[in-house]
């Protein structure tokens, strides 16, 4: 068995979250196309170069580290993750990925094996979308899956453009679409990632596979209703807006559950925003926004839960005298990862002792694009509590080095 280096992996987690203690109050912000996400990268850089890669930075920003193996001119295996945080995030999220990819390696290196094919770990650009409401941009680059002209004028809180952004770290707009990579530069992608909640611990299992990426729909809903005085208004004679909407909170909380035990596939549903006008003590609401998310990767049962959800909104609203006006966000179909890189990357997981569970990932991730175009596998280690995007995010070292001496054994069997 592949020893992985247990003090290397431990030292590169802290150079890499740029800090000497992982547990700090603030947690980490590295939002993407920042100056704290740049010094990440260049941390991921440094300790590339020392391991004996050969790194080079793609138009969209993506870090490349390439091991050149014994026939450097065929389709590397890649595999990698993103180092961007949301917000006060943890130094998890994301950052894993990268780091066992690296240790990977390091396992490989120190054992003296020579891959046959080249081997890549990607660092991509801001995954997160906690800054611009944008995510994954690094990986839609390299996939040709980016929009531009749709987000480069998208503001953060400050009014930094997209556009702005990119070019304020040195980066030139205009030449992202040169990142993308046709389907014969990459042989695979593997992405290595905390799981984001408790399901593996639960399965009494060590490791999972995500099988598929439960994409959203997202719907936006208005409701308007009379504003009046508080002690002066009649109830009878009342169109109050959060009065509407209360049940409806409940509602899809309720329909999710009842419909994740009925179905093969679990769905979640969450009313994630709410914004009541004028939201003085003394005004009846006569305002209320709603933001909902669903995810399944059942698109099916998604989407008439959807439409469910919009049928009780409108039904709620017609009994009140209340005006509603519902918009889909984002209707995005679920992506599935291909069938057997993920058995093989399980295989190995239980070669080597760990018992392995089948999943779906109800988060996105970079993987999501690049399965558009490569055969893809994502393997999920436990994270402590199921809590991420926390400063109190957390991976063992024992389930980070489980992920290593994965990673570096599938690489080994298929490079």
């Amino acid at each position: 068995m592949l020893k992985v280096d247990e003090q290397w992996l431990s030292d590169i987690t802290y150079q890499v979250n740029c800090t000497d203690t992982l547990l700090k109050e603030e947690g980490f912000t590295r939002l993407g196309f920042s100056k704290e996400e740049e010094k990440a990268i260049q941390q991921f850089t440094e300790i590339s170069t020392n391991v004996g890669l050969h790194t080079r930075s793609d138009e969209a920003g993506n870090v490349i580290a390439r091991w050149e193996g014994a026939s450097p001119d065929e389709a590397p295996i890649a595999i990698g993750s993103h180092l961007d945080t949301v917000k006060h995030g943890g130094g998890f999220d994301g950052a894993a990925g990268v780091i066992c990819a690296l240790s990977a390696i390091k396992t490989l290196k120190d054992n003296g094996f020579t891959p046959s094919v080249p081997i890549e770990v990607i660092c991509f650009r801001s995954e997160e979308s906690s800054r611009f409401g944008v995510s994954t941009i690094g990986s839609k680059a390299m996939s040709g899956r980016l929009d531009m002209d749709a987000i480069k004028d998208i503001k953060d809180e400050h009014g930094t453009t997209v556009q702005k952004a990119v070019e304020e770290v040195g980066l030139t707009w205009s030449d992202f679409e040169k990142a993308e990579r046709s389907e014969s530069d990459l042989k695979q992608f593997i992405e290595l990632h905390i799981e984001q909640g408790t399901r593996i611990e639960k399965a009494g299992a060590s490791f999972g596979i995500a099988r598929a990426i439960a994409c959203p729909v997202r719907l936006s809903i208005k409701l308007l209703g009379k504003a009046g005085h508080t002690g002066t208004t009649p109830m009878d004679n009342r169109r109050d807006a959060l009065c509407v909407a209360a049940p409806l909170i409940s509602y899809v909380s309720e329909e999710a559950s009842r419909r994740s035990v009925t179905n093969e596939y679990p769905v979640v549903a969450t009313v994630s925003t709410l914004t009541v006008e004028p939201n003085v003590m003394t005004v009846i609401p006569d305002t209320v926004h709603l933001g909902i998310d669903i995810r399944s990767v059942d698109d099916e049962l998604k989407r008439e839960l959807a439409e469910d959800i919009k049928k009780k909104m409108n039904s709620l609203a017609n009994e009140s005298n209340v005006e509603c006006q519902i918009e889909t966000l984002v209707d995005d179909d679920s992506v599935f990862l291909d069938p057997e890189t993920l058995k093989k990357v399980k295989q190995v997981g239980e070669g080597l002792g760990y018992k392995g569970f089948d999943m779906e990932s109800g988060a996105g991730h970079d993987i999501m694009n690049m399965a558009h175009k490569w055969p893809t596998a994502m393997l999920f280690i436990p994270c402590k509590d199921g809590v991420s995007h926390h400063p109190s995010e957390y991976a063992t070292e024992g389930d980070m080095v489980m992920g290593a001496e994965i990673l570096a054994h599938y690489l080994k069997n298929e490079a």
